[in-house]
């Protein structure tokens, strides 16, 4: 065996102690796994919550109501239709992103348990979060990021984002796409003992509770109606299952979950050449679709994120349509933030044309920009690599090849994608070769999929899978 085997071998046993948490004993049943139980035992209440995120500056940004951009809305809508949009600017928390509710609970949590620093492998404004919130509790913190391609090239947006990790204090071990990320990120779990500030525990999906709770009351307190619709960029999952989770603890009412992200098809998010063809490195199809249908190929035994829970809806948008509405929110609202966050308000644009004028969509976060995150930055950059950009029908761009911005509003769509289909491959996923499940088994996959009990029996029976009685008088999470 050698080193890289190894240290895989020892995978779960590092992650369990890295994180604190004993997976093994929330599991059952042939495939599942007691998710109800691991939130609950994960502890904070929504209020704990709210309290620590309001001490270390993770919480209360403030719902704007996007008046002029409202306004186009309803210009190229048919009439009688046209929804108000609400944007949650979560730019202004300390670190930039709505990341730092999820990095505050993990980081928090780290200092409770004893931890000397944490650690966190992420391209992204997680990484930032983390080594802001590492800051505030005197925790060391170590930052592992994919940055370049093997020629040496990094995309501006996370050069800019090594640097913002490296202003909080925090080390960052840069390098190329491919799998030593993984073996290095868990070299260094094991090596220095530090805390995996995993965006997949319990601790950042209960961060971004208070996101969603906050959805409904500031729409409330500004408009006295919950929104019909809240669009979240769906990326790993998290931001989905956080912010749902939160709007379940903020009302009764029927809140439309709608999870948007960009479409990469055709590029792969760790494939050498396609590394640098992608305009966004986050919030796209390429995290998306992979992680909604195997959310437990994340760096955790058992992911939190489960957005297949909690979807209602899942839309895409083009690079293009997002490019587009970040100079119109800068133009029109004068509001400059970063593009990749914008990815749920180019949806949200789409998706209020078809709601009627009384109702209201809230568009759930934003991002910082600077140098390298601004649209221009990584406009030129794309035209850097080849990348055909100009102005055009959104639905012809070709991810890799072409970046087409709206030439017509009423081209301003959002792409379906099937959430049955989704939900399909999630079961094809987790049931790979087995041929038997036991009862208990169902009730789990209904709640992963959200599908009734006769539709997963009806894809049990097609696949010719059996299933067992030993469990069928018990419930998931009283057994």
């Amino acid at each position: 065996m050698n080193k890289v085997e190894a240290l895989y071998a020892k995978k779960n046993e590092i992650m369990k102690k890295s994180v604190g948490i004993d997976y093994d004993k929330y599991e059952y049943g042939t495939l599942s796994f007691d998710y109800d139980l691991l939130m609950e035992e994960a502890g904070y209440t929504l209020s704990q919550i709210d309290q620590i995120q309001s001490i270390y500056g993770a919480n209360h940004t403030p719902l704007k109501e996007l008046l002029h951009i409202n306004q186009l809305v309803k210009a190229c809508s048919k009439e009688g239709y046209g929804a108000r949009i609400f944007l949650k600017d979560e730019a202004l928390n300390d670190s930039g992103s709505f990341k730092a509710r999820r990095a505050s609970i993990a980081c928090y949590h780290a200092k409770k348990l004893g931890f000397r620093g944490v650690i966190a492998a992420t391209s992204g404004n997680y990484g930032a979060a983390v080594a802001s919130q590492a800051a505030k509790h005197g925790l060391k913190c170590i930052i592992v990021q994919e940055c370049y391609d093997s020629l040496g090239i990094g995309q501006p947006e996370i050069i800019e984002k090594s640097r913002a990790c490296e202003a909080y204090g925090a080390e960052v071990i840069q390098l190329s796409v491919g799998p030593e990320l993984f073996y290095v990120f868990l070299q260094l779990l094991e090596e220095t003992g530090y805390f995996n500030a995993s965006l997949y525990t319990p601790y950042g999906i209960k961060g971004i509770e208070t996101l969603g709770y906050e959805c409904v009351q500031d729409c409330l307190a500004l408009t006295n109606k919950v929104p019909d619709a809240i669009v979240v960029t769906n990326a790993g999952g998290g931001n989905v299952t956080g912010t749902a989770r939160g709007v379940l603890q903020a009302t009764q009412k029927k809140v439309q979950i709608i999870g948007a992200s960009v479409n990469l098809k055709g590029l792969h998010m760790a494939k050498d050449t396609d590394f640098n063809k992608k305009s966004f490195t986050t919030g796209h199809t390429g995290f998306g679709i992979p992680f909604a249908i195997n959310p437990d190929r994340s760096d955790v035994p058992r992911s939190a994120a489960r957005p297949l829970r909690y979807l209602d809806r899942y839309v895409t948008v083009t690079q293009g349509q997002v490019f587009f509405m970040t100079e119109v929110l800068c133009l029109l609202e004068g509001i400059e933030r970063g593009p990749a966050g914008n990815t749920s308000l180019a949806a949200a644009f789409a998706i209020a044309k078809e709601m009627k004028t009384d109702q209201i969509v809230v568009v759930q976060e934003s991002e910082y920009t600077g140098a390298g995150k601004h649209h221009q930055a990584q406009l030129s950059f794309a035209r850097n690599q080849g990348i055909h950009i100009a102005f055009g029908n959104p639905q012809e761009e070709i991810p890799g090849k072409s970046i087409l911005l709206p030439n017509n509003l009423k081209d301003f769509t959002v792409q379906e994608i099937f959430l049955p289909d989704v939900r399909a491959q999630y079961l094809k996923t987790i049931l790979g070769n087995q041929e038997s499940i036991q009862e208990v088994d169902i009730a789990y996959l209904m709640a992963e999929t959200k599908l009734t009990r006769q539709e997963v029996i009806s894809y049990l029976e097609q696949h010719g899978i059996q299933w067992e009685e030993t469990y069928a008088k018990q419930t998931i999470s009283g057994r």
